[in-house]
């Protein structure tokens, strides 16, 4: 989680030769929501940050314009930015929220805190089942396996898919960046564990999809980012 700012709406695409990631930044905390599929019209949807009326039926929209199939509704970790739009889309589209059992408790305070930032939000459905690194998430001919990378939060994961060479961060690596650990069961030395033990033994080429703000890469991140080098 980042600061509040103003409402906006970011969209951006990218094609790979199997799958595609479309990321739309939501809601007042500039969340990215992601939206993976690949040519069998499967997706999964992670991090759903819809807030509002417009922000649901622009993702909505791009999913029946693209006349995809969600299959799996994802969290990285339990923070009020990234499951704002759990109940929305686990009605839409009848799915179970897939997480980290250690972010559970973030998941059933939600609501509480939401109102401490002056935020108002459903509350999410229980999970349907508990993920970790021994789980691979699999939709259509992609998979992704599981990094447990906490230190943001308790129970922070990331999606990876080797062959692609992506990883789908949540808020544990950002662009000049890492995640906060000033909230509720956060710790910067478990973080920096985790990302030079989990993601920087990845291929420096390897795009790291955040939470929030722009595209980067793990070389970028080795070379440049002021809190790992």
């Amino acid at each position: 989680m980042r600061g509040i700012n103003v409402f906006s709406i970011f969209v951006a695409i990218y094609f790979y030769d199997m799958a595609t990631i479309q990321y739309f930044t939501f809601n007042p905390f500039q969340e990215n929501t992601y939206v993976l599929y690949d040519e069998t019209k499967e997706c999964v949807i992670i991090d759903p940050g819809c807030y509002d009326d417009s922000e649901r039926k622009k993702l909505i929209s791009f999913i029946e314009d693209k006349k995809l199939k969600p299959v799996k509704l994802l969290n990285t970790h339990g923070h009020i930015d990234h499951m704002i739009g759990n109940k929305f889309i686990a009605e839409k589209y009848s799915l179970g929220l897939e997480m980290h059992k250690l972010d559970l408790p973030m998941l059933t305070r939600a609501v509480q805190t939401a109102a401490m930032y002056g935020v108002s939000i459903e509350p999410s459905p229980e999970p349907s089942k508990f993920i970790d690194e021994k789980d691979s998430i699999v939709f259509g001919n992609t998979s992704l396996s599981i990094f447990f990378t906490p230190g943001h939060s308790p129970g922070s994961i990331c999606f990876y898919n080797k062959e692609e060479k992506f990883v789908i961060g949540g808020d544990v690596l950002f662009q000049n960046s890492i995640g906060r650990t000033d909230l509720p069961g956060g710790d910067f030395n478990t973080l920096i564990n985790s990302i030079r033990t989990k993601l920087f033994v990845l291929d420096d080429a390897v795009k790291v999809y955040s939470g929030h703000g722009p595209v980067t890469t793990i070389g970028f991140e080795k070379q440049y980012n002021p809190f790992l080098i």
